[in-house]
C-alpha cells in the first residue's frame, strides 16, 4: 500500500521542480513523492484495475520524473502529473493485448476528455479515494449492499438473492451504509 504521509515542506510543487532542475537531488523528488504517491495511485487504480499493477505503475513514474523533471519545462506539477500518470496507464493498456482492451481505452480517452476539464483532476481522485477507503470501513453487510447496488447496480431483488438477505435488510443496509459514509466523510473533511 503506498501511504500518504504528511510532508511539511512548505515549498510549492513548482518550487521543488526548478529546484531539481538546477540540482538532480533525488530527495526532492521524493518529497513530490510524499505528496502525490497516493494520488498518483489512485489514478493508475482508475484505470488499470490492479492494486499490484497500480503499485508498480506509480513506482515507474516517479522513478521516469528523474529524468522527465530535468526536460521538461512544468508550470503546473499537479497536472502535468497527472497527464504523465494518465499516459502511462494507457500505454500499460495498450500494449497488454488483452481483448476488448482497444474499446476499454477508448472509453477511459472519453472519460478523460470530461475530466480534462476539472480545474483540480487529483481533488476528484482524492474524493474517490476517500469514498473507497469509507466504504471498506462499513460492516460486512453494508459494505456488500453498497457495492451491489452503488458499484455493480444490482436491483433490491438481485441483492437479495445474491446475498441471502431478506429485502428489508437490504434496503436498511443500503440506507445505513449511506448515512455512515456521510458520517465519515463529514468527519474527514473536518479532520483535514
Amino acid at each position: 500500500m503506498i501511504f500518504r504521509k504528511k510532508h511539511t515542506n512548505t515549498q510549492s510543487d513548482e518550487e521543488l521542480v526548478r529546484k531539481y532542475a538546477s540540482s538532480a537531488d533525488v530527495q526532492i523528488v521524493g518529497l513530490l513523492y510524499e505528496r502525490y504517491s497516493h494520488l498518483v495511485f489512485g489514478v493508475c487504480l482508475k484505470y488499470l484495475r490492479n492494486r499490484d499493477d497500480s503499485k508498480d505503475a506509480v513506482i515507474n513514474i516517479f522513478e521516469k520524473l528523474l529524468s522527465d523533471l530535468k526536460n521538461h519545462q512544468v508550470d503546473n506539477f499537479k497536472s502535468w502529473l497527472h497527464s504523465v500518470a494518465r499516459n502511462h496507464c494507457l500505454m500499460i493498456l495498450r500494449k497488454s493485448n488483452r481483448p476488448g482492451t482497444e474499446k476499454e481505452i477508448e472509453t477511459l480517452e472519453h472519460i478523460l476528455a470530461e475530466d480534462q476539464n476539472d480545474t483540480d483532476v487529483f481533488a476528484k481522485e482524492s474524493s474517490l479515494q476517500e469514498l473507497e477507503s469509507a466504504i471498506c470501513k462499513l460492516n460486512k453487510e453494508q459494505q456488500t449492499c453498497i457495492e451491489l447496488f452503488y458499484l455493480k447496480e444490482k436491483s433490491y431483488q438481485e441483492i437479495t438473492t445474491q446475498t441471502g438477505y431478506s429485502l428489508n435488510a437490504v434496503k436498511s443496509h443500503i440506507q445505513n451504509g449511506k448515512r455512515n459514509l456521510k458520517n465519515m466523510l463529514s468527519n474527514h473533511e473536518k479532520a483535514i
